[in-house]
């Protein structure tokens, strides 16, 4: 079954994945740049503004989680890393690269666990730490089990141009758990310029190339004959030269001129790729999502195809906004994503549902129905997937709104299809946590409000309050998500606000709708609103990409 966590990705290895179960690992951890980066939504003309949230703070620092990770680290059974550790500590020092350090090698740990002998590990990062994370991947995964480091040049230059050289490279860091691990050697296509240069004869076969036959060991007596009056030591044996020239595939442009082979240009599987990747741009147009440090498809796609099998698990344990999941249903791979927001995690869930149509969400453990279309012998895991770690039932909605207020907003939020607003910015909100952009008509897009109050007492005054931003946005309609039930008296003051009328079609929908939780999660309950975009204002689309289900003749 495929799955996506919410939860910090140390406690959900621990809890959830087990030993030597994963074939292939990609992660894109932050890079300790110490920046925050904003999520930005798809939005309307003129409400620009609105569509961006902090999505993460890329920032460490030395406190009691990195002390107690820290102490974790010394008492595991790797002596190398327990070594090592110490060491980097003694030259860093208790700052905010150590507290980065300290948290990936943890991680890092847990991933060598899980990882199957047949095995490998991309680490995705930048100049900013990667020299330091080679250094604990060498103390995790062994310094005879490093491959690559791959170098993928960007699409777009960053930095400072009057003081520095532009940015424009991202490392990849290649390892494996033993000698004993998947690889698939990537092609991709020849180059035009290349091709007229080298392939510059053709008969009936198609274009050709000419390449040598000499061998470049000369200490080669039993490969050492004399062939079309030309004695030197060849590749290949007398018996086998002679059966290429027989089939037209070895010859001699003149006579005593050394013979050659021909390589035919519609055998060559194309251009080897190798460790500088200079062919595949950032994520852009359509395919971009708003989402900071997003990975383009085809980046994935290519580890993807070079590690690992079809049907073998893909790990992700920083998923953002799910590109590697995305890539791994793709390309009929399994796979389990982890997330440390619900932003990202409901990310991730809409981007699956638009590109893959057929593939169904389940409930943890629910026998799960076999999706339209697609015939019960398809595989499981071409099918479902499931979500761990979200509210499931209101004692879990109570438990998330207790533990982190602004992770149960962008939750509730997730349960109207609202973006959330601006983030966690004390008193940045206005009275607001979420916007929804409809349009019912030939004019300009309207406005949603949404409040969520996660708390245990809710009263008159709150809508009213609501009533008040519907008014000072020039809002269409506002929600009122509550963990609480509502009063008599709050439904009251609800209707007294009246109703919106669609010009289009004349229905009216409630201006201020009181939602709850309970009433939202068993389906009892649903914003009310005509949009004729559904929902095309509100989030960016992922394009359909029904991957395998497709090719594999499930529809």
């Amino acid at each position: 079954m495929n799955r996506l966590y919410f939860g910090d990705n140390l406690h959900v290895l621990r809890e959830h994945v087990a030993d030597a179960s994963v074939d292939l690992v990609y992660l894109d951890p932050p890079f300790n740049s110490k920046r925050d980066y904003n999520l930005l939504f798809k939005t309307p003309k003129g409400h620009e503004s609105d569509a961006q949230i902090t999505a993460f703070e890329d920032s460490w620092h030395w406190g009691e989680q990195a002390e107690r990770e820290y102490a974790e680290i010394l008492r595991q059974p790797n002596t190398d890393v327990a070594e090592l550790m110490p060491a980097l500590r003694a030259f860093l020092g208790e700052n905010d690269m150590m507290a980065y350090l300290v948290m990936m090698a943890n991680r890092l740990l847990e991933l060598h666990r899980v990882l199957k002998p047949t095995g490998s590990l991309y680490l995705h990062c930048d100049p900013t730490a990667s020299h330091y994370l080679k250094i604990v991947l060498d103390g995790v995964f062994g310094v005879v089990n490093y491959r690559n480091e791959i170098i993928w040049r960007r699409s777009n230059p960053k930095s400072l141009v009057t003081r520095n050289f532009p940015n424009c490279t991202d490392t990849i860091l290649r390892y494996t758990k033993t000698d004993d691990y998947l690889y698939f050697q990537p092609y991709e296509e020849h180059d035009q310029n290349y091709v007229d240069k080298a392939y510059k004869y053709s008969d009936e076969g198609g274009r050709y190339r000419l390449l040598p036959l000499l061998n470049p060991n000369d200490n080669r007596p039993n490969l050492t004959y004399e062939f079309l009056g030309v004695t030197r030591v060849w590749r290949w044996t007398k018996e086998r030269m002679q059966q290429s020239y027989d089939e037209g595939l070895v010859v001699q442009l003149k006579p005593g001129a050394v013979p050659q082979y021909k390589k035919y240009l519609a055998d060559s599987k194309g251009r080897t790729v190798t460790n500088l990747w200079i062919d595949i741009e950032q994520a852009a147009g359509s395919e971009n999502l708003g989402y900071p440090t997003q990975k383009p498809l085809a980046l994935l796609e290519r580890i993807i195809n070079a590690s690992s099998n079809e049907g073998d698990v893909v790990l992700d344990p920083f998923c953002g906004c799910g590109t590697a999941v995305h890539a791994a249903q793709k390309l009929g791979r399994r796979w389990i994503g982890i997330d440390i927001t619900h932003l990202a995690v409901s990310l991730i869930e809409k981007r699956l549902k638009d590109a893959f149509p057929y593939l169904n969400r389940v409930k943890p453990s629910q026998p799960a129905p076999v999706a339209p279309g697609v015939g019960e012998d398809a595989p499981e895991y071409m099918q479902q997937f499931e979500v761990i770690g979200t509210p499931e039932d209101l004692d879990g909605a109570r438990d998330l709104a207790a533990r982190d207020k602004y992770q149960f907003q962008w939750w509730a939020c997730s349960l109207v299809n609202a973006q959330p607003y601006q983030g966690k910015k004390k008193g940045a909100d206005g009275g607001i946590d979420g916007l929804i952009f409809f349009q019912d008509d030939k004019n300009a897009a309207k406005k949603i409000v949404v409040s969520v109050k996660g708390g245990d007492n809710v009263n008159v005054a709150m809508v009213r309050d609501l009533a008040h931003v519907v008014a000072r946005e020039k809002a269409e309609i506002g929600l009122f998500v509550t963990l609480a039930e509502p009063s008599k008296p709050m439904e009251t003051e609800a209707v007294k606000e009246g109703f919106y009328t669609s010009p289009t079609t004349g229905a009216e929908f409630p201006r201020i709708q009181v939602l709850t939780i309970k009433g939202l999660l068993d389906g009892r309950e649903r914003a009310r609103y005509p949009d004729l975009a559904q929902g095309g204002h509100t989030f960016k689309k992922a394009r359909r990409d029904e991957g395998k289900a497709d090719q594999a003749g499930l529809f």
